[in-house]
């Protein structure tokens, strides 16, 4: 009985947060869930990556899932510290910094800086003659906290301070993320995140700002009780259904004689739509210092793969190995045929450096 009060006063709390942020919500759908700044969605740490770069709903105070889905902020985090390097296409390159640290009567926080370098481009004239160099870059800093409502609760929300500059234009924008998550007791984890609610504060070119790209994920998650394996679940953009792009470029689903759309009607155009909302991963744990994971990404591989050849188009994955006092994780995605970005990520707990 105690606990059915519990789960009411909680559920009543996340609809209260979320019913404060409808407005928001609302604008933000109107726009089909993009908008400006969509970078901030690309993940820059091995493990979330390989997970399929979405809020995985893992809970194992692992501070690299943290930033993406706030609510699993928590004193476990104390004290890591998170180093990351992304190896992106051609000369583009990320990375990140993360620390966490509690504080007991207010809650955990996180804070991280992520870096986005897409390298440097001539000046040149019209008639190819080139003069000098400039470059482009995105930041993001993210002040992220979290706290553990009781046993089975637990909230969190993210502070985005985004900015960009390409060569002389730059723009300065804010956002939020909000988060809930809930355990069963028979330990499944189900989470709720809203992401990138906010906008544009000064844009690159006077007028009006722009929405940042908000989604809403729903996730659930759970390590079998008699097999070493966690096996997850993510439904993608819940505030929109119809997620369909067709590629000029990509002819799949022209008819090579007549040169009509082959469209999909009833039951194989929903289960089309649903699937591309879905995200299933896992991770296989292979001792107390190895795990693989993996995960498909339906939706990446119907809008990035070629005519004539997907590849692994749409799947990630990648390993975490514990050595001595770090945590190593490495990972791969494949957004297309032509390669795949490679995720590098160092984590550490500064407490096992202290004397004992």
């Amino acid at each position: 009985m105690k606990h059915n009060l519990h789960l009411m006063r909680y559920s009543r709390l996340l609809v209260a947060i979320f019913a404060l942020l409808m407005p928001q919500l609302q604008l933000s759908a109107q726009i089909g869930g993009r908008g400006v700044y969509d970078f901030v969605n690309a993940p820059v740490t091995a493990r979330v990556a390989a997970l399929g770069g979405l809020a995985a709903p893992i809970d194992d105070g692992d501070i690299n899932l943290a930033l993406f889905n706030p609510a699993l902020i928590n004193a476990s985090m104390s004290n890591q510290l998170n180093l990351s390097y992304v190896d992106y296409y051609a000369d583009i390159n990320f990375g990140s910094v993360q620390y966490a640290h509690d504080f007991n009567k207010i809650g955990s926080f996180a804070a991280g800086l992520q870096y986005y370098n897409y390298g440097s481009f001539d000046y040149a004239d019209e008639g190819g003659n080139r003069d000098g160099q400039f470059s482009a870059a995105d930041y993001v800093f993210v002040l992220g906290w979290g706290r553990q409502l009781d046993s089975s609760f637990s909230i969190g929300a993210n502070a985005k301070f985004i900015g960009s500059a390409y060569e002389s234009y730059n723009s300065f924008g804010l956002a939020v993320d909000v988060a809930g998550t809930y355990r069963t007791r028979s330990g499944w984890l189900m989470s709720l995140t809203a992401r990138n609610i906010g906008r544009e504060m000064k844009s690159f070119l006077p007028g009006e700002a722009s929405a940042m790209p908000f989604s809403m994920q729903f996730g659930v998650s759970k390590r079998l009780d008699h097999v070493p394996f966690r096996v997850m679940v993510i439904y993608d953009q819940l505030q929109r259904w119809d997620l369909t792009y067709e590629s000029s470029y990509n002819n799949s689903n022209t008819d090579p004689i007549s040169g009509d759309k082959n469209t999909k009607a009833g039951f194989e155009k929903f289960g089309d739509q649903l699937m591309r909302h879905m995200l299933v991963g896992g991770e296989f744990y292979i001792g107390k210092n190895l795990s693989l994971r993996a995960s498909y990404n339906y939706r990446r591989r119907q809008e990035m793969k070629l005519t004539d050849r997907a590849g692994m188009v749409g799947f990630s994955w990648g390993l975490g190995i514990r050595i001595s006092k770090f945590n190593i994780s490495y990972a791969r995605a494949a957004y297309h045929i032509i390669g795949s970005p490679n995720y590098l990520t160092i984590t550490t707990n500064l407490n096992s450096f202290g004397r004992k």
